[in-house]
């Protein structure tokens, strides 16, 4: 059954940094932005998919503690298959804001010199000096100092020679560590091609350092949300249904029961409980 039928609308009732930052873009705009390759028509609002292959009533939210710091190429909040849009859905603490060269949004600057945050630029460590490189992110155990500062990923959204450029012509990142990543597994991303295998997109990327900081089961879920994203846009491109019983729904919404069971089990027991993952709401 497609969950999307129980829905009046699909538009969510409020829209996330990625959401807000793509409708500042197109204010801007003096032509609409025509995406290449994608499925033709209308969109909807919530989830940039055609309505039949909308996804607003499967979009999983889950509390991290780690909050998510988009810094987006100019054009990037308007392209579909953006995934930094994905991270906004699951990842409550997810900010975005549009790169420029020349300047530099205060809020931006508010945000990193936010006392409750502890930054790190996610960047290969082969591009900076080594001695701002780590490969762990400080996670803080149940229970742990309510005072402890919470990781915040900031992730260069773009194509690969813009975020080298983002990279090199941000100073106002100069003084942040940069988590170098070494995944083992390649890249499932098959919406855009790259020439590297080692290269992932943005939400990938995510799932990486949600790990790394201990958000294990948002990780899980924004990978499994992936592959729903990506099987549903390409079912659309293909003009073919989606397949709504399909594996990656399925193991979207095993992650789902599995969070939910979790937290009644440790709440009974009085014991720490998981981030429950829950199914955002749409107007009706």
């Amino acid at each position: 059954m497609n969950p999307h039928d129980r829905l009046s609308t699909s538009f969510l009732a409020v829209p996330h940094a990625v959401s807000r930052l793509r409708a500042e873009r197109l204010a801007r705009s003096s032509k609409p932005f025509l995406a290449r390759g994608g499925p033709k028509g209308d969109r909807c609002p919530g989830c940039r998919l055609v309505p039949s292959h909308c996804l607003c009533g499967v979009r999983p939210v889950v509390p991290t503690r780690a909050g998510v710091c988009l810094l987006m190429a100019d054009i990037e909040p308007l392209k579909p298959s953006n995934t930094g849009w994905l991270i906004a859905d699951v990842v409550p603490d997810t900010f975005a804001f549009g790169w420029a060269r020349t300047e530099v949004a205060p809020g931006l600057l508010a945000l990193l010199a936010d006392p409750q945050w502890e930054p790190l630029v996610v960047f290969p460590g082969e591009f900076a000096q080594a001695e701002r490189v780590v490969t762990t992110v400080s996670a803080c155990a149940p229970g742990g100092p309510a005072t402890a500062k919470r990781p915040l990923l900031v992730l260069l959204d773009a194509t690969w020679p813009e975020a080298r450029k983002m990279f090199r012509k941000s100073p106002y990142l100069n003084h942040l560590p940069v988590l170098s990543l070494a995944p083992e597994q390649a890249s499932r991303y098959v919406l855009r091609h790259s020439r590297r295998g080692d290269h992932f997109c943005t939400a990938e990327v995510a799932a990486l350092c949600l790990e790394l900081a201990g958000d294990s089961h948002a990780a899980l879920t924004l990978d499994a949300y992936l592959d729903v994203f990506s099987h549903h846009y390409l079912q659309a491109k293909r003009q073919l249904p989606p397949q709504w019983e399909g594996n990656a729904h399925q193991r979207l919404q095993a992650l789902a029961r599995g969070a939910e069971a979790f937290a009644v089990s440790s709440s009974r027991e009085g014991g720490t409980k998981m981030p429950s993952l829950r199914i955002a709401p749409a107007l009706t």
